[in-house]
């Protein structure tokens, strides 16, 4: 079993940053690809990005790409999601997620977090 737990999010202005953590316990941290997902009020969960194990490589979303960035500290067990420059429909619960690349990118992980709130303002 792996442990995710979500931290960083909050209110910010549109244009603003955050930086979102995950903290991992339970398992070998770097076995794991890790992922970022949000869910806006009345829509569908989607992926943000991805990052392998060693942390060697990263995938967006289309939608975030140039202004999030996903990174990881594997002596911490933690993986981060730098926002920037953020816009109102970014706005969504964020989840943290673990599991194969493969699973993590195609939206199935083996392990989610709680989920935190970003709410940016326009």
């Amino acid at each position: 079993q792996v442990q995710l737990v979500e931290s960083g999010g909050g209110l910010v202005q549109g244009g603003g940053s955050l930086r979102l953590s995950c903290a991992a316990s339970g398992r070998t941290f770097s076995n794991y690809a890790m992922g970022w997902f949000r869910q806006a009020p009345g829509k569908e969960r989607e992926f943000v990005g991805a990052i392998s194990g060693s942390g060697g490589s990263t995938y967006y979303a289309d939608s975030v790409k140039g202004r999030f960035t996903i990174s990881r500290d594997n002596a911490k067990n933690t993986v981060y999601l730098q926002m920037n420059s953020l816009k109102s429909e970014d706005t969504a619960v964020y989840y943290c997620a673990a599991g194969s690349l493969y699973s993590v990118r195609r939206g199935g992980p083996d392990y989610w977090g709680q989920g935190t709130q970003v709410t940016v303002s326009s």
